[in-house]
């Protein structure tokens, strides 16, 4: 019988002393026997570095303040004794049966090359903001398509070999917490390695979300760099929430936006505007049937106006790259890409 496979937990923190030992007190209380957990440091100033030493996990530092996610995960990843990378961020919280899980898919189809889980369905912060963030990031999840074309390094696992061959995370793009992640896997489908989307490897999210940082977050480290990367060498893809119906909500979101002004002087537009509503709210239907069923109608109610917002901002957020990045080529300017036959503006 085959020995399991040594898996490393890599995990990098920065500052992340409120969550860090509820995040190591569930691997360290993992069911599988193989394996090892290292954390990075990147440079926090809370006693980040005093909780991973006193939980007897391996810890490396990147020896300067906020390097970033990319910078740390390499790092790990080059003095990883496994052959199982598992990422898991400071905030996450695993099941007992997580590792057991990661490398029984590893085992039962060596031609998976990476895969990575999903938060579950019982976020830990009770405010609204932060049980509606973490709920659309689940339903998103297990909804999409289990052959997947990116990657999530919140909880997810890359065969070690394959991720030095395509040269791990891009930490001279993605200095600061990113698409890196989501990159990483682009390069990984590019290069005809699989990626799993396995539905029942989930965690807990610790995070306390606000306004301010989903925000920050959707439009500065998501929209933006995701739009460019989609713009420049992926392509649109029909997954996670990139579906045709998310892109045809930010259209007709995009038209509400547009025609409201004029309400005041045309008021018929308000009919066309509670149609249009109406139909974001049917191409929706299955997110908010899930808060329905979840959190009760008034949850449901809540979610519509920020479903609305995210949209929005992330249709705004893709027209300006589009006309940063696509449109110039069309006119002869930027830089030829010969991997991907288009043009690049700085």
């Amino acid at each position: 019988m085959n020995n399991p496979p040594l898996i490393s937990v890599i995990v990098p923190v920065f500052n992340g002393a409120n969550f860090l030992d509820a995040c190591l007190d569930a691997l360290f209380a993992s069911d599988y026997a193989s394996f090892e957990v290292i954390v990075v440091d990147d440079g926090s100033t809370d006693n980040s570095v005093e909780i991973s030493r006193a939980k007897g996990a391996l810890l490396l530092m990147t020896g300067k303040r906020q390097s970033g996610p990319a910078s740390a995960r390499n790092l790990a990843a080059a003095e990883a004794a496994g052959t199982i990378l598992l990422f898991v961020d400071a905030d996450v919280v695993v099941k007992s049966d997580t590792i057991s899980k990661v490398a029984a898919v590893f085992e039962k189809d060596p031609e998976i090359s990476a895969l990575f889980g999903s938060y579950d369905d019982e976020p830990k912060e009770q405010n609204f903001l932060s049980q509606y963030r973490n709920l659309l990031h689940h339903f998103v999840h297990q909804n999409s398509n289990p052959e997947a074309s990116t990657f999530w390094a919140g909880l997810g696992a890359v065969r070690k070999e394959v991720f030095h061959s395509v040269g791990g995370f891009d930490c001279e793009k993605f200095k600061v917490p990113s698409i890196e992640d989501i990159e990483l896997g682009v390069r990984l489908h590019a290069n005809r390695h699989r990626i799993l989307l396995a539905k029942d490897i989930q965690g807990k999210h610790l995070k306390n979300w606000t306004a301010k940082s989903i925000l920050k977050t959707d439009i500065f480290c998501r929209a933006a760099p995701w739009s460019k990367l989609l713009l420049t060498s992926q392509g649109m893809i029909n997954d996670l929430n990139l579906k045709t119906s998310d892109r045809l909500s930010a259209l007709l979101v995009g038209i509400i936006a547009a025609v409201f002004p004029f309400v005041f002087w045309k008021p018929w537009l308000s009919f066309l505007i509670a149609a249009v509503l109406i139909l974001i709210i049917y191409l929706n239907r299955r997110i908010f049937r899930f808060f329905l069923q979840k959190k009760g109608i008034l949850f449901a109610l809540m979610a519509l106006p920020w479903q609305l917002l995210y949209f929005f901002y992330s249709g705004v957020t893709f027209v300006f790259c589009w006309t940063k990045y696509a449109l110039p080529p069309l006119f002869g300017f930027g830089k030829r890409d010969p991997a991907h036959g288009i043009r690049h503006i700085n």
